[in-house]
């Protein structure tokens, strides 16, 4: 363990990872478009990259289940049906409850910190009424939910299925909460953390990942 004021080596990231995480974020954002195939030479030539760290990357991704292979065929960025929405919530459930349980043995007090802030962003993309933003911001305070619980493989789990949940965007226009229930579902997890209640806050994420697999069944 590094003794505090220590200096340390600073991990370096390696030029695939980088990649992936651009890939990730074309996907998330739709500029990689469900259903759209992956040619190397063009991709490699936009990020000016060799190929080498591109298809390492691009393997990275079909692990994530981000793309697909097809055999002959190529990479292509999966598609999402009503049926993977309502898996990705599901495994979120399964993250998401595990985190608030860490956190509630933990250091709530960072976590008060992280989510009063993720919050108050939450309530200002709400007061747009910008999906976009709303969604953005939805995730960002489950990215922090997680990792407020310390565990660094949660938050791995967590990065790729907030990847597929913002892909999800288009499955799910229908049956997206309106700006105050998002808010409100969100303010009362905070609460039950401000008041120590891992009882109601365990009721609570599992109430929250529910109700969407229900609004997507019923919009289905």
């Amino acid at each position: 363990m590094t003794s505090p004021g220590r200096l340390h080596p600073v991990p370096r990231r390696s030029t695939s990872e980088l990649i992936a995480d651009q890939l990730r974020e074309a996907i998330m954002y739709g500029s990689l478009s469900p259903g759209d195939q992956l040619g190397e030479t063009d991709l490699a030539s936009r990020l000016g990259v060799s190929r080498g760290p591109l298809r390492e990357a691009m393997q990275r991704l079909v692990q994530e289940g981000l793309l697909r292979s097809e055999r002959h065929r190529g990479l292509f960025v999966r598609e999402l049906t009503a049926d993977d929405v309502r898996d990705v919530y599901v495994a979120r459930l399964a993250v998401e409850r595990t985190s608030c349980a860490l956190i509630m043995r933990g250091n709530r007090g960072e976590a008060l910190a992280r989510l009063t802030a993720a919050l108050a962003a939450l309530e200002e993309a709400a007061a747009t009424g910008d999906r976009d933003a709303m969604s953005d911001a939805d995730q960002a305070f489950h990215q922090a939910l997680v990792s407020c619980s310390g565990n660094s493989r949660l938050e791995r789990m967590a990065q790729t299925l907030l990847v597929e949940t913002r892909m999800c965007l288009t499955v799910m226009q229908r049956s997206y909460p309106e700006p105050d229930e998002l808010v409100d579902e969100h303010r009362k997890l905070l609460d039950a953390i401000s008041d120590g209640d891992e009882e109601l806050l365990l009721e609570l994420i599992s109430a929250h990942m529910m109700d969407t697999v229900e609004r997507v069944n019923g919009g289905s």
